[in-house]
């Protein structure tokens, strides 16, 4: 089983992140692993995001969304974890704004794995614990140890 953290990195968990509007939010997500994965390109990542997007919000309520997608040239899942600012209008199922994001890009041929890293992702952030502390990370490194914490069970 793939864990969270083998595809996370304190690098791509950001807070304070400035929201502005669903697609700015993509955007940044996609400079960002651009930034941190240089192999894959900004603007696939962005195009990707966008046109799963348009199949339907990955905002699944209370403040979550889950922008997810497959990926060209993508050789391992790749996830970023982004607390906003301030929430912004992303089409979710209960109509909330949205300030958590937690990003995952897997490759092209996706498997169960991936489904099951789905799972794990959206099962964390179902817990209103999880998310109290996850919103009260006040820097980057301390968001990434509330994903750490929570796969190891403590």
């Amino acid at each position: 089983m793939i864990r969270l953290e083998s595809i996370l990195t304190p690098g791509r968990s950001l807070v304070n992140v400035p929201g502005g509007s669903k697609k700015r939010v993509l955007e940044q997500i996609a400079n960002l692993i651009g930034k941190e994965v240089p192999e894959l390109d900004t603007q696939d990542v962005f195009k990707s995001l966008i046109d799963r997007e348009k199949l339907g919000s990955t905002g699944f309520g209370n403040g979550i969304a889950i922008p997810h997608c497959r990926l060209k040239g993508c050789t391992s899942p790749i996830s970023a974890l982004l607390h906003l600012d301030a929430p912004i209008d992303f089409d979710a199922i209960d109509g909330a704004p949205v300030d958590l994001l937690f990003v995952l890009l897997v490759p092209e041929a996706a498997t169960d794995a991936h489904l099951e890293l789905l799972r794990q992702i959206a099962s964390m952030l179902d817990r209103k614990d999880v998310r109290d502390k996850l919103r009260s990370a006040d820097s980057s490194a301390a968001l990434y140890q509330v994903v750490l914490d929570e796969q190891s069970g403590s």
